[in-house]
């Protein structure tokens, strides 16, 4: 696996709540001389993103950052937002209570009301994985897969641990085909990268590849 193959699959990442207008036009600089799938940053900045960077690169948003535990309503006017303001992809983050209710139900509610709202746009799945059982990720594998969101992802990268390999074998068993897997938080090295790849993971959600590269 190459480089450029690597790249493809990098949602470049910036989160920081002290995130400036600079550091933002820096990373899609950074995006677009690397062909990387998206730059991935905060709802507040993503309108002047998108008039930044045009069609030369895909912005991605976070709804319901990092904890979750919004109203549904809350997340479907972030969401409206985003897309009114350029977004191209939405990350959402799960109600982590409700999964632990076993609230299923309305869980899968909430993201089929986000993916309607964002109809042709990537709808990703965070379910911050260090925060929940194993039989807790299997059944979100099977919710996302039944509720018509594109991806899975592990981590919001603001919690107790990121991603683990363990997690994207897990995934990789037990989702759909129609669910895609992206892997985020704590890849701190290509060789990490190439094997959350291996295992099965479409996209890494980090902000670190691009600095390794230039290392």
């Amino acid at each position: 696996m190459n480089m450029r193959e690597i790249l493809n699959r990098v949602d470049h990442t910036l989160l920081a709540q002290t995130a400036t207008e600079k550091e933002i036009k820096n990373i899609c600089n950074e995006g677009m001389e690397y062909g990387v799938a998206s730059v991935c940053i905060p709802a507040s900045h993503v309108k002047m993103a998108k008039e930044y960077v045009g069609d030369k690169l895909p912005v991605c948003t976070v709804i319901g950052f990092p904890n979750g535990y919004s109203t549904t309503e809350s997340k479907v006017f972030e969401t409206k937002d985003a897309l009114n303001n350029g977004a191209d992809e939405i990350d959402m983050v799960i109600n982590l209570g409700w999964v632990k209710d076993k609230f299923y139900n309305k869980v899968q509610d909430e993201i089929e009301k986000i993916k309607n709202t964002c109809k042709d746009k990537i709808l990703k799945v965070i379910i911050e994985t260090c925060l929940l059982t194993n039989d807790e990720k299997m059944e979100m594998c099977k919710i996302v897969t039944k509720s018509g969101a594109d991806f899975i992802k592990t981590s919001t990268g603001f919690s107790k641990a990121g991603a683990t390999f363990e997690d994207i074998k897990l995934f990789k068993d037990n989702v759909g085909k129609n669910v895609r897997i992206k892997a985020a938080g704590g890849i701190g090295s290509l060789e990490d990268a190439k094997q959350f790849i291996d295992l099965g993971a479409d996209r890494l959600g980090t902000s670190r590849i691009i600095k390794l590269i230039n290392a």
